[in-house]
């Protein structure tokens, strides 16, 4: 039994959500997002609340369910809240720029890195070191800024690199000269 698959949905007023066997599309504020439901789960919708609920009684069904559940919940924040990731520079002379749906990053390599944005992705900088990754789609926000970390990594002896905001580097002690 799928305890996450169990919760309802609550549905804000300024959500619609339409359906269309397996088919679903959210439409809000801030866009609109579909996506194909698993086989084994359907979704039920009522009076400003919505369902997933399993047609079988398989564990496969259970598993779709409270997956299902937590995608149709993520697309309704999406569309009426949104989501967004921050994301911090630390290093000497490392920075960000972006010009024209493209992210260039200086992070220690002998030319910047050039990070082309997806559309559905807004990303902005500020100071030169904030970069903050925003948009409508969990899943695509949540990419696009692993890929954006992914270029320069924070290292456990300095801390340089490019980190999430309030992440936790675990540093090293360095070298040390021992007396013998």
């Amino acid at each position: 039994m799928s305890r996450i698959g169990k919760k309802i949905i609550e549905i804000p007023s300024d959500v619609s959500i339409r359906l269309d066997g397996s088919f679903v599309e959210v439409q809000g504020p801030k866009g609109t997002l579909a996506r194909i439901l698993p086989e084994g789960v359907e979704l039920v919708l009522e009076s400003g609340n919505a369902e997933v609920k399993k047609l079988s009684d398989t564990r496969k069904a259970g598993q779709y369910q409270g997956l299902s559940r937590t995608l149709v919940a993520n697309m309704v924040t999406g569309v009426s809240v949104g989501y967004e990731k921050a994301l911090e520079i630390s290093g000497v002379g490392y920075r960000a720029e972006i010009a024209d749906n493209l992210l260039k990053l200086a992070v220690g390599y002998s030319s910047p890195v050039e990070y082309s944005v997806p559309d559905g992705v807004s990303v902005k900088v500020d100071k030169l070191v904030n970069i903050v990754v925003s948009g409508i789609d969990k899943e695509l926000v949540g990419r696009v800024a692993s890929e954006i970390r992914g270029v320069k990594k924070p290292e456990p002896y300095k801390g340089k690199g490019i980190r999430y905001v309030g992440e936790v580097i675990r540093r090293k002690e360095g070298k040390t000269v021992g007396a013998k």
